[in-house]
């Protein structure tokens, strides 16, 4: 094999692992769009194929039939990527520079098969067999590449299982006469709540910078509007719920990464208030999002609603955010800011990416492990929005979290414990500090906050719990219970009849078994994870 061929395909594999880090996963986030299963499979299945293909060209010269075996392997990558650039078109609007990235790697991948193909084919006619050689660090930087998108390829392919669970109802319900305008309503808890929404016979209208994303993962009951000056000014909003923004998770926050974020939400809210002042009818309510980075690092203060604007680019961000929505309230508009803490959902946001070690025995401890962490199940954080957009009794800034904060190190201890894995890991502080600069403070700093306003309004969480929120989200569903063939009981003979059993048996501790989704009621307070680890 010619060293031309060889430093084809090594910049093949450099330029595709940056493709597939950069955009698939960080810009991107294809594992988390439901949209992007079909083209998750596809990637899933090419990754199948160049794993094979990198072992061969590292350390075999095949001939006969297995050099017609690679043959058809690389005819099938070609099918594959012709695919994955309908499927592509069809679903989102590819960033510029990913576009460019695709034609280099065109480029490239047809240098290498028009080296590579005669090769194959003439090895073909001769004796079938195969000869071991070396190319020295070509050979170990193509086996380690294998690896690599080997892992990504089982990767890929367990994010379709999983975003195969996620259905959006699009029955069609009785109209209910109200009109909500969502934007990010492709995200994470945007197309969630969007769902929500069509259930109940709400008119929804999502803005979306990709409307054939938004209407392939959204179905065409939703109205899709990629600006907001598509609406006319008559139009009837009874309510808005802002939830756009660049993620915050990804890549460095340079100069230019602060821009876009800040623009996604700041000026995004602005563009979004001035927008709304020029609606004959002004909408009822803006829901807007906002963020528990508004407290900075706070050690172990108990944070409610009152408590001050922390420093750093966080807290300046989500305090800009907030004032610029509340700016709607000059036009007779109620304000809901909700200040979210870490969502919790096994198909999206940050907690697939955060278990994945985990659940290979690979979890750490980031820095001391005692800073706080504020969470919300993504099932109560949309219970939550929907009520601050019904009931005028919300408005202002409200902490979208759960009663209960944890610490990091009970947080990464209770997912350890929900695999049965162990968790001997540790990150330090400094080191995260070195490779993600001031993105780390998402991991670093302590934030102890609790829903006062949302508790003093009458919201019931439904889970208060980290444990009970990980054990519901990652832990083995239980076996269905048949019903026993007998009379109905009252609720107080039910009380007595599970006391008796709990003291009959023995079991007298506070715990359940952390594969189960059923949890109890506890008190309301600001411990940490039920069940702490020792």
């Amino acid at each position: 094999m010619t060293t031309i061929v060889l430093v084809l395909l090594t910049l093949q594999i450099l330029f595709g692992a940056l493709d597939n880090v950069l955009h698939h996963e960080i810009t991107e986030r294809l594992p988390q769009r439901p949209s992007a299963r079909y083209e998750l499979t596809l990637h899933s299945a090419r990754e199948a194929i160049y794993g094979c293909l990198f072992l061969v060209f590292a350390w075999m010269e095949p001939q006969g039939v297995f050099a017609a075996a690679v043959l058809m392997l690389l005819g099938a990558e070609i099918v594959i990527t012709l695919a994955d650039f309908l499927e592509e078109d069809r679903t989102r609007s590819l960033p510029p520079f990913e576009r460019i990235l695709h034609t280099v790697l065109a480029i490239f991948y047809g240098g290498f098969l028009i080296s590579v193909i005669p090769w194959l084919a003439s090895s073909a006619l001769e004796p079938s067999t195969v000869n071991f050689v070396s190319h020295g660090l070509f050979s170990w930087f193509f086996t380690i590449s294998s690896i690599g998108v080997f892992g990504f390829s089982i990767r890929n392919a367990f994010a379709v299982r999983a975003l195969g669970r996620h259905k959006v109802d699009t029955e069609a319900q009785p109209p209910s006469g109200r009109t909500m305008l969502v934007t990010g309503g492709t995200g994470f808890v945007g197309s969630a709540l969007v769902a929500r929404l069509l259930t109940r016979g709400d008119r929804v209208i999502v803005l979306s910078r990709d409307p054939r994303q938004a209407r392939v993962l959204l179905g065409d009951r939703v109205h899709h509007i990629a600006a907001l000056s598509e609406l006319p000014v008559e139009t009837k909003i009874d309510a808005v719920v802002n939830l756009a923004g660049a993620p915050i998770i990804g890549l460095p926050w340079t100069a230019s990464r602060r821009r876009a974020i800040w623009a996604s939400r700041v000026t995004g809210t602005d563009t979004l208030v001035a927008w709304m002042k020029t609606l004959e009818r002004a909408p009822r309510v803006l829901v807007s999002g906002s963020a528990i980075g508004f407290y900075g690092d706070q050690n172990d203060t108990v944070l409610t609603e009152s408590a001050p604007r922390g420093a750093g680019f966080a807290a300046d961000l989500c305090d800009a955010w907030e004032q610029a929505a509340q700016r709607a309230t000059a036009i007779c508009t109620r304000v809901v800011c909700l200040r979210i803490g870490l969502v919790l959902e096994r198909d999206g946001g940050a907690l697939p990416m955060m278990a994945l070690p985990a659940r290979f025995g690979l979890g750490a401890i980031f820095g001391n492990g005692r800073q706080w962490m504020s969470w919300i199940s993504r099932n109560d954080l949309l219970r939550l929005i929907v009520s601050t957009i019904d009931s005028d009794r919300w408005s202002g800034a409200v902490n979208a979290v759960a009663p209960e904060p944890t610490r990091h190190a009970d947080f990464q201890k209770a997912i350890a414990r929900t695999f049965r894995r162990p968790l001997f890991l540790a990150a330090p502080a400094w080191a995260l500090r070195l490779g993600m600069g001031e993105m780390a403070t998402i991991f670093l700093h302590s934030q102890r906050v609790v829903p006062e306003r949302a508790l003093a309004s009458g919201f019931a969480f439904d889970v208060h719990w980290a444990a009970d929120a990980l054990a519901l989200q990652l832990g083995k569903a239980a076996p269905a219970m048949s019903m026993p063939k007998q009379p109905l009981q009252s609720p107080e003979a039910l009380v007595e009849t599970a006391a008796s059993q709990h003291i009959a048996t023995g079991d007298t501790h506070d715990d359940h078994d952390s594969r189960s989704p059923a949890f109890t009621v506890r008190p309301q307070g600001t411990g940490g994870a039920r069940g702490e680890a020792a």
